[in-house]
């Protein structure tokens, strides 16, 4: 990812704190790493999609609930037609397959 200085637009390595033309400070924003959008077995509460949108966003899952009831009361039934939609479209994660067992020493 290029990073560039916001006062003088110079470009800069991405290791670099300051500008090297105007010594201005650089804030570079660690990139984020974030999930594929997948509802998980652990956690959820009725189909996994607030839980699968909380962790692919990395949102608070209280607040994603909080404001998913609320739709559901205010919405008209639109956001039960997304998180239906949420339900069929966003795949499950995958059970993890048992490897071969390692003998401890």
């Amino acid at each position: 990812m290029p990073v560039f200085c916001h006062r003088c637009g110079s470009g800069l390595p991405s290791t670099a704190r300051f500008c090297s033309n105007c010594g201005n400070v650089v804030n570079v924003a660690a990139p984020a790493t974030s999930r594929p959008l997948l509802r998980p077995h652990i956690g959820r509460q009725i189909a996994g999609v607030c839980m699968a949108l909380s962790l692919a966003y990395g949102w608070d899952v209280g607040i994603v609930r909080i404001f998913t009831v609320l739709g559901f009361c205010f919405s008209g039934g639109m956001v039960g037609v997304a998180y239906l939609a949420g339900w069929i479209g966003i795949p499950e994660e995958p059970f993890p397959m048992p490897g071969p067992t390692q003998p401890q020493p």
